[in-house]
């Protein structure tokens, strides 16, 4: 997703839900700031739902694994932060953070988040970091949104190193904590031009 405007006022997790629940907009909270969500591009929105898709079709009926859109809120309680995170997979019972009545998500297995260039290093870094906290969470994904690229993070286990794997062009990238995998060529095709960097 994209970073917005913040609030100027540190908020406590339980004061940000309040606000989150009383709110037409989206919001990250990150350790006391909060931070108002944009919307996306076309070509970022067309990503979104072809990803979203694209799992949610492979995934059927095979649980226990289930997509979730980015209207899913995932809370990493270790660094005191909570995202929309573009996709969401959770693997088993959705384990509902009981603080707040939204959805949000205590449990997940594969995280993806669609970059633009106006917030690529808040989900590569801010983001990306808070999410590796997460004991459950065992694939990372970031997708580019103008050429066909994708990075993966992944570890085997919460004891385990995270490993990385950049993929470009025609390929399938494999997601193996959900026995999933996402085709580049298929995602990007016929796409709005993406604009220029």
């Amino acid at each position: 997703m994209r970073e917005g405007a913040s609030r100027a006022a540190r908020l406590s997790w339980e004061e940000f839900v309040r606000l989150e629940e009383a709110s037409p907009v989206k919001h990250d909270f990150l350790d006391g700031v909060v931070h108002a969500m944009a919307g996306g591009s076309g070509r970022h929105n067309r990503l979104v739902d072809r990803i979203f898709a694209s799992l949610g079709a492979q995934l059927r009926g095979r649980r226990p694994c289930e997509p979730y859109s980015a209207n899913t809120m995932v809370r990493a309680p270790a660094v005191n932060k909570g995202f929309y995170p573009d996709v969401t997979v959770v693997c088993g019972e959705f384990e509902q953070d009981p603080t707040v009545e939204i959805e949000t998500a205590l449990n997940p297995t594969v995280l993806v988040e669609v970059l633009s260039d106006r917030t690529e290093s808040y989900d590569r870094d801010e983001k990306r970091l808070a999410y590796m906290t997460i004991p459950t969470v065992r694939e990372v994904v970031l997708v580019d949104q103008v050429v066909p690229r994708a990075e993966v993070w992944r570890r085997k286990s919460a004891a385990d190193p995270w490993t990385y794997e950049p993929y470009q062009g025609d390929v399938t990238v494999p997601l193996r904590s959900i026995g999933c995998a996402l085709d580049l060529r298929e995602l990007y095709a016929s796409l709005p031009r993406a604009r220029p960097r």
